[in-house]
């Protein structure tokens, strides 16, 4: 039987772990999402949810994957074979993500060359990202890129592809970030937007704000889309899952926070502190910015940078997607890795043709409001997530009983907040999660208002 991979060292794991976590989730999605839901009372929620749900379903998964050194369509069924299926959405999950997850990366790297090339006006008109996704030709052609830069990382393994590319991108990213976001915070005018960063106003609340943070937390921590359990699968029984979690913990909740100083002070400075401003949703990255960045001095060069920093995240998050596809498919029915590699390539690369013509050929494609590309985010991260993840806290509840993950942790961690994980895994995530998924899905159908 052929050795399984693993990771050659703690700070490779937590490198690799904090890459999968910071990605589009925190660069692209949190600032858009706090944008939206009032600025420091969302950041409340999610910290919250971060260091309580977050914790809790990390260490979980890591160890489930530590424990039976399998990826997450076959870990479960190695403990419980009754509940073998709980693995199928947690792997449905990533399938469902790559595909248009290398759509927006292609969006990225469009970007990326629009302001190298010293196009950055264009970039900054009004109608250049909707004649963007207009056009299938150019967006297929950015699609392929980054599709192909992916597959050819996750190619090298888990040490010289996973963890050797996060080791040197992950520092070079949070260089970059912090570049931007002093430069974003010195802005005039800036303040007004810091001020709405982080001081929560309560006048804010719904229950769609809470609903958003808890969907954030589990795109930007990577959980219940199987890429922890595949992580933990290549740890060491020696590697400390508790302070490891803390760890990705801090470095995920930094870089949102450090994404959120990009973005929000920058856009209140551009508008003159006008809160309406940071209403373009999904744009907000794509199309609000680039106007910001045309508005200040070296706007090329700023832009260039930032989009590179985007660019990165992108691909530290795309390649942990794509490593729990190929690990799962490789453990469950044996195949060769460069093989299945190439062929999950090949496969995401052509079913992301259908976000793409989503916006022009297949746009008659749609629920409501909702692209094609939208209805995929929704099913993963508001539907398919939160089966996963409450499917996992019933699993260790009453499957193989909570001892077992107390068991695994404590091989190497004094597992400090035990009496957290137990409360929030067997009696507040259950609940929480099932309300959270029922009150979604009745939305989405317009049975009732959030």
């Amino acid at each position: 039987m052929k050795k399984r991979d693993s990771f050659s060292s703690n700070l490779g794991f937590i490198l690799t772990a904090a890459g999968s976590a910071v990605g589009l989730g925190n660069i692209w999605r949190f600032p858009y999402l706090a944008a939206k839901y009032g600025g420091g009372l969302f950041l409340l929620f999610y910290i919250l949810l971060v260091f309580t749900f977050g914790y809790s379903l990390m260490t979980a998964e890591n160890a489930i994957g530590r424990k039976t050194g399998k990826s997450a369509l076959t870990a479960f069924g190695e403990l419980s074979k009754k509940w073998a299926f709980v693995g199928v959405p947690a792997t449905l999950v990533p399938m469902i993500i790559l595909p248009y997850y290398n759509v927006i990366g292609g969006w990225v790297i469009k970007y990326v060359f629009t302001y190298i090339t010293g196009a950055h006006s264009s970039a900054a008109s009004d109608g250049f990202f909707d004649n963007m996704l207009s056009s299938p030709a150019n967006q297929i052609l950015f699609q392929f890129i980054f599709s192909a830069v992916t597959t050819l990382i996750i190619l090298r393994g888990v040490q010289k592809g996973l963890e050797k590319f996060s080791t040197i991108l992950m520092p070079l990213l949070i260089i970059l970030a912090v570049v931007v976001a002093v430069y974003s915070v010195t802005l005039p005018g800036a303040s007004v937007g810091l001020k709405y960063l982080f001081v929560p106003n309560f006048k804010h609340f719904s229950i769609s704000a809470v609903l958003s943070a808890l969907g954030q937390m589990f795109y930007s921590l990577s959980l219940a889309m199987g890429i922890m359990i595949t992580y933990g699968s290549y740890l060491p029984k020696n590697s400390d899952l508790e302070k490891n979690v803390g760890k990705i913990e801090l470095f995920d909740t930094g870089i949102a926070l450090l994404a959120a100083l990009m973005i929000i002070p920058a856009v209140f400075a551009f508008s003159d502190g006008d809160e309406s401003a940071l209403g373009a949703g999904p744009g907000l990255m794509f199309i609000t910015l680039p106007k910001v960045f045309e508005s200040m001095d070296f706007s090329s060069a700023i832009g260039t940078m930032f989009f590179l920093l985007v660019l990165l995240a992108a691909l530290t998050s795309s390649i942990s997607i794509m490593e729990a596809v190929v690990s799962s498919l490789c453990d469950k029915y044996g195949w060769g890795r460069n093989k299945t590699t190439v062929a999950v390539g090949i496969g995401s690369f052509i079913v992301g043709l259908l976000p793409i013509l989503g916006y022009s050929t297949l746009s008659f494609i749609h629920l409501g409001s909702m692209t094609i590309l939208d209805m995929m985010d929704f099913v993963t991260n508001s539907v398919l997530m939160p089966v996963t993840a409450l499917l996992t806290c019933l699993f260790i509840t009453y499957a193989i009983g909570i001892n077992a993950v107390h068991d695994e942790v404590k091989i190497s961690s004094k597992f400090k907040r035990q009496k957290l994980f137990d409360v929030m895994i067997k009696y507040i995530a259950p609940v929480f999660i099932g309300a959270i998924l029922i009150s979604s899905i009745l939305n989405s159908l317009g049975i009732i208002s959030l």
